[in-house]
């Protein structure tokens, strides 16, 4: 069964070297809590330009790739380090597809928005050598979400994943590999009305557009 085993927010502000504060420093709760249109009740983003808002209203990363990272680091890798707020097991987080909606508990709902972009805060944080690069490459990024329905959230609470567009562009592919393919299957479902693409989503083929980047092989 797939579940929650923590719900992280932030323990405290830090001090950044690059922006000059930062709310990375998630560690789980001990209660449930709240989750509205924004995320968790007293969970705040200190870069609100790249992190926060109603498409990365929450952040999620599985336990089977945080242990794979722990082998990697020879560290562990405990729940909120990487700044997610939702802990998984039994949950293929990077597998899932842009617009896939889960059920978390009994009341709440979420929709996977897109892929977690790694930025020099997280590598500041890390103290890795080359941590983007190296997060990038394994490609385990960890998926943010939007809140269809409020509700609370806690430890132990089931996680059903119950619906999927069927376009085929998962968080991983499109982390690893966005391209023209996967930019004409998401903009169809779009268009038949099986996801409603983000923010972030629309942003990022606007780049690749802009670049050249999405012309199909012949």
């Amino acid at each position: 069964m797939a579940e929650i085993l923590a719900v992280c927010r932030v323990e405290q502000l830090l001090p950044d070297s690059g922006i000059g504060v930062t709310a990375i420093d998630k560690r789980p709760a001990n209660r449930r809590l709240r989750v509205r249109r924004l995320g968790l009740f007293g969970d705040v983003q200190a870069d609100r330009k790249h992190h926060g808002g109603p498409s990365k209203a929450l952040y999620a990363y599985a336990e089977e790739d945080a242990a794979v990272w722990a082998g990697k680091l020879d560290r562990p890798i405990p729940a909120g380090l990487f700044g997610e707020n939702l802990r998984t097991a039994g949950l293929d987080v990077n597998g899932a597809e842009i617009g896939e909606r889960w059920a978390i508990g009994d009341e709440l709902i979420v929709e996977v928005t897109c892929p977690r972009e790694p930025c020099a805060t997280f590598q500041r944080r890390m103290r890795e050598p080359q941590w983007v690069k190296r997060f990038t490459e394994e490609g385990r990024p960890g998926a943010y979400l939007s809140v269809v329905k409020s509700g609370s959230v806690g430890a132990g609470d089931a996680v059903r994943v119950v619906s999927r567009p069927g376009h085929g562009v998962t968080v991983a592919s499109w982390f690893s590999g966005a391209d023209a393919a996967q930019t004409l299957a998401l903009e169809a479902a779009e268009a038949d009305g099986r996801v409603r693409l983000a923010r972030e989503m629309r942003e990022a083929i606007a780049s690749l557009r802009k670049r050249g980047l999405l012309v199909l092989d012949k």
